[in-house]
């Protein structure tokens, strides 16, 4: 599976040299040409495409780290929030907003994920010439297709959320990212890349969908709780990222319709595509042998393991565990979230989830243990649980009633109550809330714990920072503790905690990352961020 991945070229044209341009054959005996010269060959090279999700290179260098799905999204996107804090310089740039066009996490996103886009689109067209041929049936064919085409999706997201404003900024006005859906493999095609201007975000979220939509289409329905049909994209995979997409664009009415294909209308919440449904306890998506997190609650996640996994430098484990348990306490949780009133003190994740641990400066904090594998780094990534269908359908469900919808507090309550150590009493009712907004802001707090330490933060600062809603608007990024700030006492539920790095305005040109600058160099037309 390595070697057929090498084949591939970076869709980034800042990643490619000359030589990467013209010397084409140049990674491996295995040529594009043979690589799906027969049915196995072509499984492998699918393979890549996952393993293009998983890892790539890290600052020029040799060293696989997590980018993007290995472990980078998650990481990179809680530390641009305030519910994490930095405790040593390893994220500084991320954390305290002040990356640049060379800035090597900043650079190393971009490239990866593009790199992992090429090898899907080279993927696809081989895929259709293998069933032309006769080496892949068509059904084959179009499977292999839309696992790629899901994964194309996905990195084009993930692009558009760091690099361009929200589309609910100017519904899809602004400037987004390239949307590369041609194989790239020659200087020629470089070439005409070079022609291609940054569309708009509102193009972007269209070719999204159309990806997804086909995916949906053609993927395999699935079984819930097997390996594979976690790590290898399903319908219901498809259907939830959908699900995101449409909440990102406000599209409240299609989050609904999309989600109403996964969750029954009333409870118990088992998806009638695969079977998906949330786990008895909040543990439970966390808690598989060997970090092989496959419950029946995790739709979707990129698979590590102690044959192929990322370094100690980018592993789940290492970054976000504590240093006496042997992770190397880099991410600790910050004080803002842990002290809010409106976490119960009696919530299970509390201590089924964190534990109070030694950090990277020999300090105090409290720290995630969702991730358990600290030998050998095999802790999966969670990128899609049902929680997140159901909370990302429960906030469409609210948004879209005229009152405090009965659905939508249902919903809530699903996820939430299966923490709470007395649901009979603490659960929500429609009582609970004066009207849809303090609902919604329930809801919006609910993702920020249920999600905590698995990169789902940023996507929301995001939104509704664009959305310029004042009642759900952080207003860009939030205010944060300090970065290295340690000690126990800074952590007391339902306390207080001032934050003292200052927050950022939406209207800041740093509320985006800057497009890289080798991509700027060699593909002139792609015009850079604002302020950078």
């Amino acid at each position: 599976m390595k070697k057929i991945s090498l084949i591939f070229l970076m869709a980034s044209v800042g990643g490619l040299s000359c030589k990467k341009v013209l010397d084409v054959q140049s990674y491996s005996s295995i040529t594009d040409a043979t690589a799906f010269a027969t049915a196995d060959r072509a499984l492998l090279a699918l393979n890549g495409v996952y393993d293009a999700a998983q890892s790539g290179g890290y600052n020029g260098g040799t060293e696989k780290r997590g980018y993007p799905f290995g472990s980078a999204n998650i990481e990179q996107e809680d530390v641009r929030g305030e519910d994490v804090i930095n405790v040593a310089a390893f994220y500084q740039a991320t954390y305290q907003v002040t990356h640049n066009p060379s800035s090597a996490n900043a650079v190393a996103l971009w490239d990866n994920t593009y790199g992992m886009i090429n090898k899907a689109n080279v993927a696809i067209e081989g895929f259709r010439n293998a069933a032309t041929s006769g080496v892949l049936t068509s059904a084959v064919a179009t499977q292999y297709e839309a696992e790629c085409r899901f994964l194309r999706a996905m990195g084009h997201h993930e692009l558009v959320v760091m690099y361009a404003r929200p589309y609910l900024d100017g519904n899809g006005s602004q400037l987004g990212v390239p949307y590369r859906d041609v194989a790239n493999t020659s200087g020629s095609a470089v070439e005409q890349l070079r022609t291609i201007p940054r569309p708009k975000v509102s193009e972007d979220y269209q070719k999204i969908l159309t990806d997804l939509d086909f995916a949906e289409a053609n993927l395999p329905t699935g079984t819930a709780g097997t390996a594979v049909n976690t790590y290898r994209a399903t319908k219901a995979a498809a259907i939830a990222l959908k699900m995101r997409v449409k909440l990102h664009m406000g599209d409240y009415a299609g989050v609904i319709l999309e989600g109403n294909k996964l969750v029954p209308a009333t409870a118990p919440y088992i998806s009638p595509i695969g079977g998906w449904t949330l786990t008895a306890t909040p543990d439970g998506p966390f808690n598989a042998t060997g970090g092989s997190n496959n419950s029946k609650e995790n739709i979707f996640s990129i698979k590590n393991d102690a044959n192929d996994a990322i370094s100690v430098n980018g592993s789940l484990a290492g970054q976000f565990g504590p240093a006496n348990l042997g992770g190397r306490g880099l991410v600790a949780i910050s004080p803002i979230i842990w002290n809010n009133s409106g976490w119960k003190c009696d919530d299970k994740r509390r201590t089924l989830l964190y534990t109070s641990g030694t950090n990277n400066i020999n300090g105090t904090s409290i720290m995630t243990i969702k991730y358990k594998d600290f030998t050998t780094k095999g802790d999966w990534a969670p990128q899609i649980r049902y929680a997140e269908v159901l909370l990302t359908l429960a906030e469409a469900e609210a948004r879209q009633a005229a009152g405090v919808s009965q659905r939508a507090v249902d919903l809530v309550n699903a996820v939430r109550n299966r923490a709470l150590a007395n649901p009979a009493t603490d659960a929500y009712t429609t009582a609970s809330f004066t009207d849809k907004v303090a609902l919604v802001k329930a809801i919006l707090l609910e993702r920020r714990i249920e999600f905590l330490a698995e990169g789902k933060r940023w996507g929301d600062i995001s939104r509704l920072s664009g959305e310029n809603n004042p009642n759900y608007s952080p207003g860009g990024v939030p205010a944060k503790a300090s970065n290295g700030t340690q000690g126990a006492s800074i952590y007391n539920c339902g306390g207080t905690f001032t934050p003292t790095q200052a927050a950022i305005p939406y209207s800041d040109y740093r509320f985006i990352w800057p497009i890289p600058a080798d991509e700027i160099t060699q593909n002139p037309i792609i015009v850079q961020n604002p302020g950078y």
